[in-house]
């Protein structure tokens, strides 16, 4: 509600015998009260169909993207954990391997047995058995035991005897499968040790 005063010049208005009651004086200011109501607009503009078509299709086109990003991140983020962990049984093993051919008591055999390769070692609790078939690494600690897996998803292994003027070494190359097709490196590794007996092949 706004009110406004509105102040105007004199009038010429009839004499107050023939005027009627209520009537103002002639030569007096007039003096109206003049009350209105307003209607206030914000001025917003409204959205069409188009545009919210094409907001939405927007949005779609975002959340696609990053859902994608999210999960190739997710898939990415699980193969180098994956990868440290076979790291980490890598080293283990071949810590373990050098040990034990370190520890021989006698003549290392490297031999082949129905197409897997084995690694005898003599130690003075038995002979341990290194067997590598159908991407498996297994170790037989002695001969009633039972060969346990120490290392899976192996795509190569090779061990060899390196003949040299006054040690005996050993050799072994282990290469490890690759899960993407693309892989930038391959995961080879190499060890060697010098074995505490004579050598034979």
């Amino acid at each position: 509600m706004k009110t406004r005063w509105l102040y105007n010049e004199p009038l010429s208005l009839p004499s107050p015998r023939k005027a009627g009651r209520g009537w103002p004086q002639a030569g007096r200011g007039v003096r109206v009260k003049v009350s209105s109501r307003t209607r206030e607009t914000g001025g917003k503009g409204g959205f069409t169909l188009i545009e919210c078509l094409v907001y939405i299709g927007l949005l779609a086109v975002v959340l696609g993207v990053a859902t994608r990003i999210f999960f190739q991140s997710w898939d990415d983020n699980k193969a180098l954990r994956r990868n440290a962990e076979d790291i980490v049984r890598v080293l283990h093993t071949g810590d373990q391997w050098r040990a034990d051919v370190r520890a021989a008591t006698g003549p290392v055999q490297l031999t082949d047995a129905d197409g897997a390769e084995q690694l005898r070692i003599p130690a003075s609790a038995g002979e341990i058995v290194y067997t590598f078939s159908k991407g498996e690494l297994r170790r037989k600690v002695s001969a009633d035991a039972v060969a346990k897996v120490w290392l899976a998803n192996v795509e190569s292994s090779q061990m060899r005897s390196d003949l040299r003027r006054d040690v005996a070494a050993w050799r072994w190359e282990l290469e490890l499968k690759t899960v993407k097709k693309t892989a930038r490196w391959r995961p080879l590794f190499t060890f060697e040790t010098v074995a505490g007996g004579a050598i034979t092949r």
